[in-house]
């Protein structure tokens, strides 16, 4: 019986390449005046390689671009505020997001999410998506003290929902941060196919969220 199923962030529910390209985008376009000088194929193709997929905070990301492209107008600090502040309005959605969501909470099945990240940050992130409202337990590292692969944040977040790890799933991208460290609690370890990893050991592997209801429904199944 699966009472709960949890979710990673960024490259899971969020389509965090599309969005990061598209933030980039109109940060160039909005700031022109001051990063105007910069080709913009440059200063997009640098900022994506320097962000190394969000592993990198954007305070050393701006250090770099600013020292590279002699950018004199703009501070560190106005730059790493306008990623801040606008970063939302370019949130990209997997496919299927909500009917996901909704298919999963329409079964009473338990929703919660762990995402590494500053606070405010990646709140802002959830409520621009619109699933907010979905989430019985939401978990951000910078909130919590602890961030992913540490199984301390995957047992916070199962005792809130009151669901032991055997009945439960988390999903996600990364094969140590999400699959593995879920796994190692005992939880179901789902993984989100992404490109930039090959063979990842994982109880299931999906491409599209809407895989997962039927994952759910056959696991609920089997135990009955």
């Amino acid at each position: 019986m699966i009472k709960a199923v949890l979710f990673d962030l960024d490259g899971t529910l969020l389509n965090r390449d599309e969005s990061i390209k598209g933030f980039v985008n109109h940060q160039y376009e909005r700031l022109k005046k001051w990063v105007g000088h910069i080709p913009k194929d440059k200063y997009i193709t640098r900022f994506l390689e320097l962000d190394k997929r969000g592993y990198v905070w954007k305070d050393k990301v701006y250090q770099q671009l600013i020292q590279e492209f002699d950018i004199s107008k703009m501070t560190l600090e106005d730059l790493l505020q306008d990623y801040i502040s606008e970063f939302r309005f370019n949130c990209v959605p997997f496919d299927n997001l909500i009917q996901m969501l909704e298919d999963l909470k329409s079964k009473n099945v338990l929703l919660g999410m762990i995402t590494n990240g500053y606070g405010q940050f990646q709140m802002d992130n959830i409520k621009a998506l619109g699933i907010e409202r979905y989430f019985d337990v939401i978990l951000v590292s910078e909130w919590e003290g602890i961030k992913k692969p540490d199984p301390e944040i995957f047992k916070k977040a199962l005792e809130k929902l009151d669901v032991p790890p055997e009945q439960s799933i988390f999903v996600g991208d990364h094969p140590k941060n999400d699959v593995k460290a879920a796994q190692s609690i005992g939880m179901k370890g789902i993984w989100k196919k992404d490109l930039q990893w090959n063979d990842v050991e994982a109880d299931f592997t999906v491409n599209d969220l809407m895989e997962l209801p039927l994952i759910v429904k056959n696991l609920t199944r089997r135990v009955e």
